[in-house]
């Protein structure tokens, strides 16, 4: 696992999607498990943003963005509920589509369960900030962070502007 090098300061930011967790009737536990992979790579970690499904992902994804983040993780409404629209919240704020990223993490789910295949979650850049929508489950999630995991210094490194690859 490789961090930024010494000097370059990258932040994280997290965003979970859930009606349960922004009302209080779940605590999520995704968050946590974000922030540490986060740190793990180096990143300085900006509080994890709780908000309902639907368009509150849209305003929150917004609001990260101008904050200057390396890398927005999300967490949540990727699926087929009617209130799941975390990837129609990001594509719109996305420069360019990573669809490979988003096609590993659904391959790396599948040989889990077949419901990965249900997740509609996209991967691309807004700017120099690397979005990517994650699965809810914690499970999920870390399937979906150990294929970024090889990555994610190259990710921030070519959005910095870094031709060194």
């Amino acid at each position: 696992m490789s961090a930024a090098e010494p000097g370059v300061t990258r932040s994280g930011a997290i965003l979970i999607a859930s009606t349960r967790a922004a009302t209080g009737t779940y605590e999520d536990q995704t968050a946590p498990v974000v922030a540490d992979w986060l740190v793990e790579h180096g990143f300085a970690v900006i509080e994890p943003v709780v908000v309902p499904d639907g368009e509150a992902v849209g305003a929150a994804l917004k609001a990260l963005l101008t904050l200057g983040p390396s890398v927005i993780v999300t967490s949540g409404g990727t699926g087929l509920s009617p209130d799941d629209a975390t990837p129609e919240m990001t594509e719109p704020l996305l420069d360019r589509q990573i669809p490979g990223i988003a096609e590993a993490i659904r391959a790396a789910g599948l040989t889990k369960t077949p419901h990965a295949a249900l997740s509609r979650g996209l991967a691309g850049a807004a700017g120099r900030t690397f979005i990517v929508n994650l699965p809810g489950s914690p499970r999920g999630v870390m399937d979906a962070l150990r294929v970024l995991d090889p990555m994610i210094d190259h990710i921030c490194r070519q959005l910095e502007g870094r031709r060194d690859h």
